[in-house]
């Protein structure tokens, strides 16, 4: 291994470290997000005083859903990343220690696409039925 192999794989280690702690830190958000989504969407539905009060709980929902959906982009768009550095890093010092993965944002779905996808949707869905189900039984009595 020359000197310029030993300079690229020294690169290619540190690079994949950090993009590896992204994608970490991106899928701990997203934890942090869905228990956020519960805790605030059962404390409103909690709170009885307004009768149409139950409807409110659906903007924590929302915006969380929104939330959630940008981080698992982020995360998809750093997964590609990775994949990309660790195919080529051994081969060139084209974007050596580039962070920026939104070169890649061709490849990963929209916003609104990833809210739907299999990893959200029965999450968030659930908890929309669950809300729905909810009004109809207050309106209900």
């Amino acid at each position: 291994m020359n000197d310029q192999d030993a300079k690229l794989n020294q690169y290619l280690f540190k690079e994949v470290e950090f993009i590896q702690n992204i994608i970490n830190r991106m899928a701990h958000i997203s934890f942090l997000i869905k228990g956020w989504t519960v805790t605030l969407v059962a404390i409103t539905l909690l709170l009885r005083g307004i009768p149409h009060q139950v409807f409110i709980a659906f903007i924590p929902l929302i915006v969380f859903w929104f939330l959630d959906a940008y981080y698992l982009q982020q995360e998809r768009l750093y997964r590609l990343l990775y994949d990309w550095v660790r195919d080529n890093r051994m081969k060139s010092e084209e974007h050596l220690l580039d962070m920026n993965a939104y070169r890649f944002s061709e490849q990963v779905h929209s916003r609104l696409r990833i809210m739907t996808s299999i990893t959200l949707f029965p999450f968030y869905g659930s908890i929309s039925l669950l809300i729905i189900l909810y009004t109809l039984i207050i309106f209900s009595t």
